[in-house]
């Protein structure tokens, strides 16, 4: 099982229109800090803010405004919201 969170910085519009990304729920949170695990694959793209996840067993990953990314299944980590975040998600 991978632990990596994939980041993909400035996703052309084309993609998150085909990915149905602005169709997908809203999720927002103000600065905090949190443990989390991922039950399920989660995709999400970010609209605001700026969060530092750290999988228990690996390096923390900066994810940003713009910025699109994919969870793994199984994953456990940490969420450390810098500035309050809101994105879009979708569970497979």
């Amino acid at each position: 099982m991978t632990t990596d969170i994939l980041v993909e910085h400035n996703p052309s519009p084309a993609k998150l229109e085909v990915m149905g990304v602005y169709d997908w729920p809203v999720w927002s949170k103000e600065v905090s800090e949190f443990p989390w695990r991922y039950e399920a694959r989660e995709t999400c793209y970010v609209l605001e803010g700026e969060v530092v996840v750290t999988p228990d067993d690996g390096k923390p990953v900066t994810i940003r405004k713009g910025d699109l990314a994919i969870f793994p299944a199984g994953l456990s980590c940490t969420w450390n919201i810098k500035a309050s975040i809101k994105k879009h998600y979708d569970m497979d």
